[in-house]
């Protein structure tokens, strides 16, 4: 019977990944990854010899349609992306949209993903959130940053390490430098970090350190 599987695999640490993704990941026809480099050594530790294709944001509007016959024809498929949950912030809404058009089913796996334990682990408020990913490097990034001064939700960002800094900053200039935050980074992982404080004494932390790994801010609400 046809379906699509949307698996998340770990953001750091191997063991983070669940019995059933190992098992799903082992019995479907196709695995579609967002890079086959990065996927493989996680596929090999589990012994998982699944057929690997890649589905990234280049070329996923071209091939979701191959896809979906594939589907059709009633293979089975799952979805990973480089870590965490597909379609947050990586490939897979496009896809996800075109199954339900078509009356593919699609099922979800729970598992890793970065931005909740760095909103858990802030300590700031986590009842009610809002999630924004990335903010747009140039073109409708102040708009976008006008657009949250006023939201009174906690507010979780995803962040590189060469612009963490700038995007800190930002925040200070948009929310004010007492604004409460959080910055995560390398979650899951053997040099895991989780540094609280005002928007300004984490600049001040951060301009002293060489920043490495992957980084999700969590900022106070209004």
């Amino acid at each position: 019977m046809s379906k699509l599987y949307l698996v998340p695999t770990p953001i750091g640490n191997l063991e983070d990944i669940t019995l059933r993704a190992i098992r799903i990941l082992k019995e479907v026809d196709l695995i579609l990854a967002e890079d086959t480099r990065t996927s493989k050594p996680l596929l090999k530790h589990f012994e998982i010899t699944t057929p690997l294709q890649s589905h990234h944001l280049y070329n996923e509007h071209e091939k979701v349609n191959l896809i979906i016959q594939e589907l059709k024809f009633g293979r089975t498929i799952a979805l990973i992306s480089d870590a965490g949950t597909p379609a947050i912030s990586d490939p897979g809404f496009l896809l996800v949209r075109e199954c339900i058009k078509n009356d593919i089913d699609v099922e979800t796996l729970p598992g890793a993903t970065a931005f909740v334990p760095a909103l858990v682990n802030s300590g700031l408020p986590c009842e009610r959130f809002s999630f924004e990913g990335f903010l747009p490097q140039k073109k409708g990034r102040q708009t976008k940053l006008e657009s949250l001064v006023e939201e009174p939700r906690t507010m979780i960002f995803y962040e590189s390490p060469h612009r963490l800094i700038k995007t800190l900053n930002s925040f200070a200039d948009y929310f004010g430098q007492e604004r409460k935050a959080s910055v995560s980074r390398e979650i899951s992982k053997m040099f895991e970090e989780n540094r609280r404080g005002t928007l300004r004494e984490l600049i001040d932390y951060f301009e002293q350190k060489t920043i490495k790994g992957e980084i999700v801010i969590v900022v106070q609400g209004k």
